[in-house]
Parts: structure tokens; sequence; C-alpha cells
């Protein structure tokens, strides 16, 4: 499995985001080109309990793929924090997730892990941090 590229800059975001959000879960987009993430864009979480579940504002991922289909960068996945949680995909993450390959970071307890949805399960991906 192919590593996903990451900037020191998305990572601190992400840890941003869920700090900001909690006691609610932070939601949002992970954007780049092939397997480089070059921003996180936070969206609104739309969900009626956003204390334990997310549901990412449609209009942003409207608007991101609108964006992507303008030359911007492409939506590679998204990401999301469990506040009273693991780093690691929940029952409900396996439940809901499209097995369309695209990446998921979730946030907990300091840390961000990266997976990648498919065939009904998750699978973590390695991960390259860098400056740039």
């Amino acid at each position: 499995m192919a590593n996903i590229e990451v900037t020191r800059g998305v990572m601190e975001r992400l840890l941003a985001e869920a700090q900001a959000a909690a006691p609610h879960e932070a939601c949002g987009l992970l954007l780049g080109r092939g397997m480089h993430i070059e921003t996180a864009v936070p969206a609104r979480n739309v969900h009626p309990r956003p204390a334990t579940r997310f549901e990412i504002d449609p209009q942003a991922l409207v608007d991101a793929h609108r964006a992507a289909r303008a030359g911007g960068p492409e939506v590679l996945g998204y990401y999301h924090s469990h506040p009273a949680g693991t780093a690691e995909p929940s029952p409900t993450d396996v439940a809901s997730a499209a097995n369309d390959g695209k990446i998921w970071a979730i946030v907990a307890n300091g840390t961000v892990r990266f997976w990648r949805a498919g065939d009904g399960a998750f699978g973590e991906l390695p991960t390259g941090l860098h400056n740039g």
C-alpha cells in the first residue's frame, strides 16, 4: 500500500479543528492530488447528534467537487474526530462509509491516523509527513 503524503500544516489543522469542535465531532474534506493531501477544509457538522456522529454539510461537498472540476485540488477524502474515542474507525464509520476508496483521517487524543474505505472495511494507510 502506497504512502500518503501530508504536510505538517494539514496535521496541525486537523488537530486544531478537533480540539475547537470538542465535545462535538469536527469534520471536513481532505483535498489534494494523487496521494498528496494538500489541505484540510473544515465543514459544518450537520448531524442532529454531533457529539457522537458526523455528517459533512452537503454544500461543502458540492463546492469542493465544483472547484475540482474547475482545475482545483481533488476531493481525496474526509476527516472527522472522535472526541471520546480512538483514532480508529468506529462500527458506525464502517457501516456508513461508501466503499469508494476515499481516504479518511480520524483525529482523537492528539493523534491523526489515515484509513482507506473499501470492501466494507478500512485499511490503515502509511503516512509520510513533510514540511511542503
